[in-house]
């Protein structure tokens, strides 16, 4: 599949998650905009009726004070008529209602009853004569009548009572905080709000005059107030304001239920985004073992056309067999083969190291007589190319627990590295160096070769990966060598870092555990 179908597929579905996370973010967003909208109402609501019941009450003990009061000022004269003319008998209540200072608020005169008492008998009392039955019921009407102006004439009584006398109280004697306190808890829970809340109680000019015994400031920056005795004078009105310390969490709750799909939609993408991340890692790796696969024929046909040409020539009759003719064939066939056997080693060990199959004989060593026998090996051959090899051992305490034989080929990769890479217009100078402090032990390899450009630096370690050099057959190889040397490094409890500059050169530095003495 080519790069830019992936990137396409990616982009798409990149997108789609991203749109999807976001569609369900502005949904719990809404929601719990929402829910605290719903919460501000249900607060001011049960606020604005704990506020009215309190005013019902205060009405409600001047209704029972002061209508008793009122009542007994109240008084009444009944009277009896007698009309000397007709003998009529007239009966009339007259009623009033006074202040202390003889302001009569109310005053009526009900004649509730007349007849002539010598001129009607008493069985024709009883009888139910429409005219006497009309009569009656008008009377019971203008009964009920006085009755409600005599109760409005008391009902005024304590009104004017409750205007001029109970706004001059302070608020203390008004409010009973305890009261109010569990009217607004009651109130709350009546609109389904039942979570902590603080509370204070103050004057129009905002001076407290109660607090809650668990008063905190937590959530004090959303807070609802509601007026007390609205429609006193704005000096004699109170104000109650409550807060509560757990609404995030109550508006939290009211969402809570999203949060799975906004975790599910998160793994997808992360998911995702891995799934992408391998398919380029895979394409690259595949990519990559073309690369060494075309590498390992090219490497692996030169030795086995060199066999294959010196076998024909020990077959052909033609060929004089001299003892150095046979003698140079027989070279031919043996360094081949080493070559081939070198070649195939290489790509075992790595299979080992990727199926953990690989043993290590650890030994005691020493790093300063390692490094300098192996600089003596390849003395020859740097010599060859017209460069030599510096040494400067300067580790004191070189010590290192190791396997020899992968040890050994970790410095034999990085300086064949030198030899290969080198640079073709100057001689090549090789600097082997040891040096140590108190945990670890550090040695360095230093070329001054091709050197390797920044943006490739960091990827040489990588398996299958060769930095181009163009088309040279000295260079060839599978990209397994210095990935070998970083697994054989790391499984040492090792480090290694490599340093370079284009056209400069490249160092590598590996650093060691020091063995501890008991």
């Amino acid at each position: 599949m080519k790069k830019s179908t992936i990137w396409t597929i990616a982009i798409v579905m990149g997108l789609s998650f991203l749109g999807l996370l976001f569609l369900q973010l502005s949904y719990i967003e809404e929601m719990a905009k929402m829910k605290k909208e719903q919460f501000d109402e249900s607060v001011n609501r049960a606020l604005y009726q704990a506020s009215r019941n309190l005013e019902m009450d205060e009405t409600q003990r001047y209704l029972e004070k002061d209508v008793n009061k009122t009542e007994r000022r109240a008084f009444k004269q009944d009277s009896v008529i007698v009309d000397g003319l007709d003998g009529t008998v007239r009966h009339s209540h007259q009623f009033a209602v006074a202040a202390d200072d003889g302001t009569v608020y109310s005053s009526f005169e009900l004649n509730t009853f007349k007849m002539k008492p010598s001129s009607v008998p008493k069985a024709i009392i009883m009888r139910k004569d429409k005219n006497t039955l009309a009569e009656a019921s008008k009377t019971m009407q203008e009964i009920i009548r006085t009755r409600y102006v005599y109760q409005k004439a008391l009902l005024d009584e304590v009104i004017y009572n409750i205007l001029y006398t109970a706004s001059d109280k302070p608020l203390k004697e008004r409010v009973n905080f305890k009261m109010l306190d569990l009217d607004i808890r009651s109130e709350l829970i009546n609109n389904g709000i039942d979570i902590p809340y603080h509370l204070t109680v103050s004057t129009a000019d905002g001076r407290e005059v109660y607090r809650c015994s668990d008063y905190s400031e937590e959530g004090e920056e959303y807070s609802y107030t509601q007026p007390l005795f609205r429609y006193d004078p704005s000096s004699k009105m109170g104000v109650v304001k409550i807060h509560f310390p757990e609404m995030n969490s109550y508006i939290f709750s009211g969402v809570r239920f999203m949060i799975p799909s906004i975790v599910f939609t998160g793994v997808l993408i992360i998911t995702f985004i891995f799934t992408i991340v391998v398919i380029f890692r895979q394409k690259r790796y595949s990519e990559m073992k073309n690369d060494f696969v075309n590498n390992m024929t090219h490497e692996l046909k030169t030795p086995i056309a060199s066999i294959s040409l010196a076998a024909q020539m020990l077959n052909d009759e033609s060929v004089p067999k001299s003892e150095h003719m046979m003698k140079h064939l027989g070279g031919v066939i043996a360094d081949e083969s080493k070559r081939l056997r070198f070649l195939v080693e290489k790509v075992l060990q790595m299979s080992m190291f990727d199926k953990k199959d690989a043993v290590f004989k650890k030994k005691e060593m020493d790093l300063n007589e390692l490094l300098e026998n192996i600089a003596n090996s390849f003395t020859l051959r740097v010599e060859h190319t017209g460069g030599k090899i510096m040494t400067d051992i300067g580790a004191i305490d070189s010590k290192i627990y190791v396997d020899e034989v992968h040890f050994s080929n970790v410095i034999h990769n990085l300086m064949d590295n030198a030899v290969k890479y080198r640079n073709p217009d100057k001689p090549l100078e090789l600097i082997l160096k040891t040096w140590n402090d108190d945990k670890r032990l550090y040695f360095s390899i230093q070329d001054n070769g091709m050197g390797i450009k920044k943006e490739n630096l960091k990827k040489i370690f990588d398996k299958f990966y060769r930095v181009h050099t163009g088309n040279k057959h000295d260079v060839k190889g599978f990209g397994l060598g210095l990935a070998y040397v970083k697994k054989v490094v790391d499984l040492h409890q090792g480090e290694i870092k490599a340093e370079s500059e284009l056209g400069k050169g490249t160092k590598f530095t590996v650093s060691l555990p020091v063995i501890q003495e008991d």
